[in-house]
């Protein structure tokens, strides 16, 4: 399909950092109990009641491994100590992010640059995964591709040397106190106008021949737009896949109905399935923007649900259009995101509920132990009073935490259940977070 942004000359970050992709234009019967209408009031008069949201534990998909986002110190700075509780921390005002995705530099003078914030994001409980742009210069030789006159790739005799350029790069951080949970071996190898191309069959030889030697999780390949043609021919090489461990992609433009990867069920078994980069739905406008910033809550709906991802990571923690603004206060679009970071933990697994029980709105649900979390974003123009049933849950009652255009992860209360089953109202265009209690 083509793409949902235009793909030709990059240009500057839209408030003035470096440079990044031009801005991406949107792709596209059981007991009722009314436990939660006063908890979550309606904003305006409310839809007649949807179907009933049924969410199934024993029907286990996914296990989740976290939400985060990007620090890039050497191009818009370091995140502050402050900035930096308020990105990995759980309460309140926090974004409750659990990865944290940092760049390899191609120098070694420049692998501590990120390391302070990595050590503290870890200390919080969070993943820390990195991602190359380039190799060290005297490993890339340059060559023609299309009008490009000047593109970069590693070259084939320095392959070994370059696994051992990553390696280092992971012992480097555990030295100083961080263990990198994965490396990738290219950020965006098919969109490297400005760093390092590889091809699927470059990227293959590198899996095959060299990346055993890597001493942690591998992640390829980080396609900028989950481009299938950059990671089928990994699925299909034994070799190839036996060294990789991750399988990332960013999403980018990428439509909704590209999410699903039927080749990776196949054959992905023990391998894991990350989004390691996005913005969503796009960089020129403000992170607070309403109820634009719902985009961000269907997104990250549709990457669990129909991509059936473990991870979902922002590109900039703090940027104007991020989920964390300049002034180190959650944007919008970062409470969006807070509504699954801070109640979907790492080790929760996903389980079956209904998707759309109305026109606008989309579910799903998580178990952790004997909590089950449910996201509900609603993107209609009018409330909805929604019934959820938990199956064969003794769940008595049901805390909830709604974001609005006046609210932001606002706290609602708590409120009873029956044997898991409760009603609530959906605000019009808003994310609510439900977690129920035994």
């Amino acid at each position: 399909m083509t793409p949902a942004w235009n793909a030709r000359a990059r240009t500057a970050d839209a408030d003035g950092g470096p440079p990044r992709r031009p801005s991406r234009r949107t792709v596209l019967a059981l007991g009722t109990l009314p436990a939660l209408t006063a908890a979550v009031p309606a904003a305006g008069p409310a839809q007649a009641a949807a179907a009933a949201v049924v969410v199934d534990p024993s029907a286990r998909r996914q296990t989740i491994r976290g939400f985060g986002g990007m620090n890039h110190t050497a191009w818009i700075g370091d995140l502050t100590a402050a900035q930096r509780d308020t990105a990995f921390g759980v309460g309140d005002g926090r974004l409750g992010f659990s990865v944290l995705r940092i760049p390899v530099p191609e120098n070694q003078a420049d692998w501590s640059r990120d390391a302070a914030t990595a050590r503290r994001a870890a200390e919080l409980g969070a993943t820390v995964i990195a991602s190359p742009w380039n190799p060290p210069a005297h490993m890339v030789e340059t060559f023609v591709r299309g009008n490009q006159t000047d593109a970069r790739r590693l070259r084939y005799d320095m392959y070994g040397a370059y696994a051992r350029h990553l390696e280092g790069f992971r012992a480097h951080l555990r030295n100083n106190g961080v263990d990198l949970y994965g490396i990738s071996v290219q950020n965006e190898p098919d969109y490297a106008h400005d760093w390092t191309w590889w091809t699927p069959a470059e990227m293959v030889r590198f899996l095959r021949e060299n990346a055993g030697s890597i001493g942690t999780r591998v992640i390829a390949p980080e396609s900028f737009q989950y481009r299938k043609e950059m990671s089928d021919p990994i699925l299909n090489d034994s070799a190839a896949l036996a060294n990789v461990d991750i399988l990332g992609a960013h999403l980018y433009g990428t439509p909704f109905a590209d999410f699903p990867y039927p080749l990776f069920r196949q054959k992905g078994g023990g391998k894991e399935l990350w989004m390691t980069e996005v913005y969503h739905p796009n960089s020129s406008d403000s992170a607070d923007l309403w109820p634009q910033a719902l985009d961000v809550g269907e997104h990250v709906h549709r990457a669990l649900v129909d991509g059936e991802f473990q991870a979902y990571v922002w590109w900039y923690i703090r940027r104007s259009y991020g989920p964390m603004r300049e002034d180190g206060r959650i944007s919008k679009r970062g409470a969006a995101m807070a509504h699954f970071a801070r109640f979907v933990r790492p080790g929760y697994v996903r389980v079956e509920a209904t998707a759309n029980p109305a026109p606008g709105v989309h579910v799903s649900a998580y178990l952790g132990g004997a909590t089950v979390v449910i996201v509900a974003v609603n993107k209609g123009t009018a409330a909805v009073s929604q019934q959820f049933t938990v199956l064969n849950s003794p769940a008595s009652g049901v805390s909830s935490w709604l974001t609005d255009a006046s609210r932001t992860v606002a706290s609602q209360g708590t409120a009873g259940a029956s044997n898991g089953t409760f009603t609530a109202t959906l605000p019009a265009q808003s994310v609510t977070t439900f977690r129920t209690t035994a």
